[in-house]
């Protein structure tokens, strides 16, 4: 198989772009899921619980929910930038992954481009127009405003977001994603994993606080969601969107966080890598215990749960995680999951991080934003590149 995708490289990148998608729209459409569990248990509530087994059919209710809605165009819109935004937002959300390599293994990934930061960074600053557009071409006052704050906002944070990565190429010297996370293999002492986080001679502490506070910003999600401020604009630059057009602003925004969420694992916890050193061989069947952990759960919760279906369901999925997790185990299976296994858990921690800010901080004011968009995080990330080519220059020397 492996000697066929490299004989055919055209064909072995669209295969691996539509595994790529597919994986993605069922991350993105669990991560609503995931959202609305994790903030109804902070305010003390269920969240999704009725459709499916702890709601976990709830994505599937809402795509159809999605699709068979009345789907209205206002009356003097200009249809055809009206239809455009929404699939302008999605497919720019989308290409950004085929830049995103998954494990060290040439086949996890779509494309290695050697300046995938900054042809990433390059698509993700294109998402505004699609914003922008939908605003404007609604024909009412409510989404154009909304419009506008998002291109205000985008452009604003997208300065700060640029200039807290710099720091970062200062210390690779090279805008190519596998050389970055390659940067970061080895370990400070033989147990401090030398990512950049922690890296000589200026851990990218600042820097990665800075890209974290403008890519909330920069993807509008609490408490920067200036541009839906239901309180003051109704729904924002989409009030006048339905259906599916309006579900898709959504799942370009949800993959802004998954993207967000990569990009900081890839340039400051090195991606795929291992926190633990090689030479620790048990670490290697971490991937084997979590699924047999979470295999067990989901038996033992399935046994006592007050629905039939849940009974049925649940120790079924248990069933094919053990499965899953005993494959993990075996030699040639154990080394292709590792990489796998921990960009993923890195990931997975970013998106916790970002519904756990969503579900704490309220929304700022539109003066506040911008107040500390231009005049605390921009100083602050240019602070820290001048200090890290100062450390770096030093240490040369």
């Amino acid at each position: 198989m492996s000697e066929f995708i490299a004989q055919h490289p055209i064909i072995g990148a669209t295969l691996r772009s539509i595994v790529a998608l597919v994986l993605l729209l069922t991350a993105v459409a669990y991560l609503t899921w995931f959202e609305r569990k994790v903030v109804a248990h902070i305010q003390s509530r269920w969240g999704p619980w009725m459709v499916g087994p702890h709601g976990l059919l709830q994505p599937l209710a809402d795509a159809l929910k999605g699709i068979f809605k009345e789907d209205p165009t206002p009356q003097g819109a200009d249809k055809f930038v009206y239809h455009l935004a929404p699939f302008l937002s999605l497919s720019l959300a989308l290409s950004s992954i085929a830049l995103i390599p998954f494990g060290p293994q040439p086949l996890l990934g779509v494309s290695n481009v050697n300046t995938g930061l900054l042809v990433l960074f390059a698509i993700t600053s294109l998402s505004v127009y699609g914003v922008v557009l939908a605003g404007w071409s609604s024909n009412s006052k409510y989404p154009l405003l909304g419009g506008l704050r998002s291109s205000a906002q985008m452009v604003s944070y997208e300065l700060s977001l640029t200039l807290s990565v710099i720091g970062v190429l200062l210390l690779v010297g090279s805008f190519n994603l596998r050389d970055i996370i390659a940067n970061q293999q080895g370990h400070y002492w033989g147990i401090v994993p030398r990512w950049h986080i922690f890296a000589a001679p200026l851990p990218q502490v600042i820097g990665l606080l800075c890209y974290f506070i403008a890519a909330v910003a920069e993807t509008n999600r609490a408490p920067f969601d200036l541009p839906e401020a239901e309180q003051e604009l109704v729904a924002g630059f989409h009030t006048e969107y339905a259906s599916m057009k309006f579900a898709t602003f959504f799942i370009a925004e949800y993959t802004a966080m998954v993207t967000v969420a990569i990009v900081a694992s890839l340039l400051f916890f090195g991606g795929w890598l291992s926190p633990f050193p090689d030479s620790w061989t048990w670490t290697h069947y971490f991937p084997t215990l979590f699924c047999l952990a979470g295999a067990a759960w989901l038996v033992w919760d399935g046994l006592r749960y007050p629905t039939k279906f849940g009974r049925v369901l649940l120790p079924i999925l248990g069933a094919v995680l053990a499965v899953v997790g005993v494959l993990c185990a075996l030699g040639g299976v154990n080394e292709i999951v590792q990489g796998p296994f921990w960009f993923v858990s890195k990931v997975f921690v970013f998106l916790f991080i970002y519904v756990w800010v969503r579900g704490t901080l309220p929304r700022f004011r539109y003066d506040q934003l911008m107040g500390f968009g231009w005049k605390i995080l921009l100083p602050v990330a240019l602070a820290n590149v001048l200090l890290t080519a100062l450390a770096a220059l030093v240490l040369k020397r």
